[in-house]
């Protein structure tokens, strides 16, 4: 056998991790962090989606609520990213990303209109340039890249971050949109919330590769690693990438996290994974480990994360009051956004609607 030349080229993924599971720090913090103000910020933003979850999921479960996409565990990723985003970037996210989306400044009322059945839950009103909750597994990345490739030709000043699941990246969507963002030099970024299922499918009979950040390399494009249940870590990664996006083009990051809940409520996880590796994440999970760094500092109290819980209850309960009393919209507002002229066809089943709704309210009332 010949001897071999040397490679053509060598790649590398990068691991970033600040504080290990028990809130220790491995390495110095970066100087952003170094105050009590972020930190306060972070933890807010994770109490805040847990209390929100914890309420959406007690919804469904009594009729109240659509079928709903918990976050669980989850929380640090949506929060590190939307604290490094600023209002000129365009959050284009997934059905899991409830905790970027309250960070950004969408109300609990309008996600839970939007879980609910109710598309005007999408319309968010302090973020009306981030893109809807898109259910389509992988189809987001496309959007993003044609967001930021459009940001870029007007000469807007922000990024587009697409956030996807594991799941997603062996969706052709997500190659086309990292060789698209590759070529084009989009400022994107693509975050995978690596939470290690995509429903009942583990992460190893996924894909042979040994990491889902490498997924960049064929793009011409870097991936990097970073351990998604540390919320400094994935403010850190986001904000180095949010730079790069700006400067140089593309990045994809991912975040290797864990589902500690259900796919959805409509899932039961218990028949596809085992109890005691649930237990073992739950050691891992964001908040406890943040918190445990800041008590360190003298930064946060149990009785401090107590009236943040109950001030956080409160405000989801007022949303879900709003919610609970926002009347329907009238059945035919399913036609009137599809089309600028609507076709005849559609047209004339819209008036059936309206007519056939008459006719039943009459008989209600006679």
């Amino acid at each position: 056998m010949p001897d071999q030349s040397p490679p053509v080229v060598c790649f590398e993924i990068p691991f970033t991790r600040y504080l290990d599971k028990t809130g220790i720090p491995e390495h110095p913090l970066p100087p952003a962090v170094a105050s009590k103000t972020l930190l306060l910020q972070l933890m807010r933003g994770l109490w805040r989606t847990r209390v929100f979850d914890r309420r959406a999921v007690a919804l469904q479960r009594t009729g109240r609520l659509g079928t709903f996409a918990s976050s669980l565990g989850q929380e640090a990723v949506g929060v590190g990213a939307a604290a490094a985003m600023t209002k000129d970037d365009v959050l284009v996210p997934s059905y899991r990303e409830t905790a970027a989306l309250l960070a950004r400044g969408v109300a609990p009322a309008e996600l839970l209109l939007y879980w609910g059945g109710d598309e005007r839950g999408n319309g968010f009103e302090k973020t009306p340039g981030d893109f809807p909750i898109c259910i389509t597994v992988g189809g987001q990345s496309l959007h993003a890249v044609g967001a930021a490739y459009a940001m870029r030709m007007q000469g807007a000043p922000g990024i587009a971050l697409a956030v996807c699941g594991d799941g997603a990246t062996s969706k052709g969507d997500f190659y086309e949109a990292l060789n698209m963002a590759g070529v084009w030099k989009a400022p994107v970024v693509f975050l995978v919330n690596n939470n290690q299922w995509a429903i009942s499918v583990p992460r190893r009979m996924q894909t042979a590769a040994e990491t889902l950040a490498q997924k960049a390399i064929a793009a011409g494009i870097p991936g990097e690693q970073v351990d998604g249940n540390d919320v400094i870590a994935v403010y850190d990664a986001v904000s180095r990438a949010r730079a790069r996006a700006l400067t140089e083009g593309p990045s994809v990051i991912e975040a290797i996290t864990y589902r500690l809940s259900d796919h959805t409520t409509s899932d039961d996880a218990t028949r596809y994974r085992e109890a005691q590796d649930v237990t073992k994440a739950w050691e891992s999970e964001p908040i406890r480990r943040l918190g445990a760094f800041m008590k360190t500092r003298d930064w946060w109290s149990k009785a401090e994360e107590d009236a943040l819980v109950a001030e956080l209850e409160a405000e989801v309960e007022s949303a879900v009051k709003v919610y609970s009393e926002t009347p329907p919209q009238a059945p035919e507002t399913m036609f009137d956004y599809l089309y600028e002229t609507l076709p005849p066809s559609l047209a004339r089943q819209r008036a059936a609607l309206i007519e056939e709704a008459r006719r039943l309210g009459d008989r209600s009332h006679g």
